[in-house]
């Protein structure tokens, strides 16, 4: 029964020395810093891709609104590699909607439809009204 305490009282003294991970946590300006990174490689890939007639143009929801939606829609050519394209909105969106947890950020909760027409013009898609 000695041996018994003895070792447990070992254990429990080797346990309590042990050092645990710190748990970095991001804060709330990494956050913001990789969230505007990671919006401005977004905005620079579409805008990397003029339109055309032919190829014509598209949208696709961005941002995280704590509410629920996205923020706005962004606007691109359809030259674009839509999965690649999908892929970087989609760990945007999962990204903001994580810092949005994180921090209890909160909003607006107004709907942001999506545009009723985009098209061409200069070689620039856009909104048409």
């Amino acid at each position: 029964m000695k041996k018994i305490l003895n070792v447990f009282v070992i254990c429990l003294l080797l346990q309590s020395f042990q050092c645990e991970k710190p748990i970095v946590e991001k804060s709330r300006n990494d956050y913001s810093n990789e969230l505007r990174n990671n919006k401005q490689v977004i905005l620079d890939y579409i805008a990397s891709f003029p339109c055309d007639e032919t190829t014509g143009c598209n949208f696709i929801a961005f941002g995280s609104k704590p509410c629920g939606g996205p923020w706005e829609y962004l606007i691109y050519s359809n030259a674009v590699d839509e999965a690649y394209l999908t892929e970087m909105v989609n760990t945007y969106n999962q990204l903001e909607n994580s810092y949005n947890s994180e921090f209890e950020i909160f909003s607006d909760c107004a709907i942001v439809n999506p545009p009723e027409q985009v098209g061409c013009i200069n070689g620039i898609c856009t909104i048409i009204n």
